[in-house]
């Protein structure tokens, strides 16, 4: 049954969080009222939950018609990794010289939760860290700024969820490890580029998984313009 006293803002975060962990597949198309009685919500915060979804480009339909869940394609990685790229390496440029010891030693904390959480294949428990990992990096960027990088962050989700599964080196993070010296050294420009080619690297393999063959131009010069390093033949094979 569902829940008529569930407010608009728990139902966004139901639907949402149901489709950036897979519950409803890309592309999934549906009727609203199926949507409500397979999650258990009233029609009503339903409705505007679905506006809020999509202006945030995770739903596409009409109000008071069926929906479509976004599909994932190569295109539209490459723009959420384009903007990643792009904001996430400034961000961390900006943040770099205004890291404590504190900060440092919490970063290295959260690389260490994600090597255990590694070691055990969950998941789950992994990305809390990685999620923190990265908000970590650039928090002396600003409030606006790492409120949208967290937005890009979880919408990546769907993309990481893919990529994962594929590959011994998924769960590597030699990736972070050299970020994180490159902060300790007060390195701006190196760490910034380091973090871009970190980030690109997920668009690369994810746009191969996706549509074999498709070029990535836009990230490749967006990683070039923040400073990354160009990627090698062997790009798509070292999941982050």
């Amino acid at each position: 049954m569902a829940d008529n006293g569930q407010n608009t803002e728990d139902v966004y975060e139901r639907v949402r969080t149901a489709i950036l962990d897979g519950q409803l597949a890309p592309g999934a198309v549906m009727s609203q009222v199926a949507l409500a009685q397979d999650l258990g919500i009233s029609r009503t915060p339903l409705r505007e939950a679905l506006r809020m979804l999509q202006s945030e480009g995770l739903v596409e339909g009409e109000p008071n018609r069926r929906v479509r869940v976004a599909p994932m394609t190569a295109p539209d990685l490459e723009e959420l990794y384009v903007m990643r790229v792009t904001l996430e390496a400034e961000a961390l440029r900006l943040s770099v010289p205004r890291m404590t010891s504190e900060d440092l030693a919490r970063l290295e904390g959260h690389m260490a939760e994600m090597a255990h959480y590694a070691a055990e294949k969950d998941y789950r428990r992994w990305n809390l860290p990685h999620q923190q990992f990265h908000r970590g990096l650039t928090a002396h960027a600003g409030e606006r700024v790492n409120f949208v990088l967290g937005q890009m962050f979880d919408h990546a989700e769907r993309y990481r969820r893919l990529h994962i599964g594929h590959g011994p080196t998924a769960w590597a993070t030699a990736g972070h490890r050299e970020i994180l010296d490159a902060c300790k050294a007060g390195d701006r420009d190196g760490s910034a580029g380091k973090l871009a080619s970190h980030l690109a690297r997920t668009g690369f393999e994810v746009s191969e998984l996706l549509e074999p063959g498709y070029e990535p131009k836009l990230l490749e010069l967006a990683l070039s313009d923040a400073g990354g390093s160009p990627p090698t033949k062997g790009r798509r094979r070292t999941p982050r």
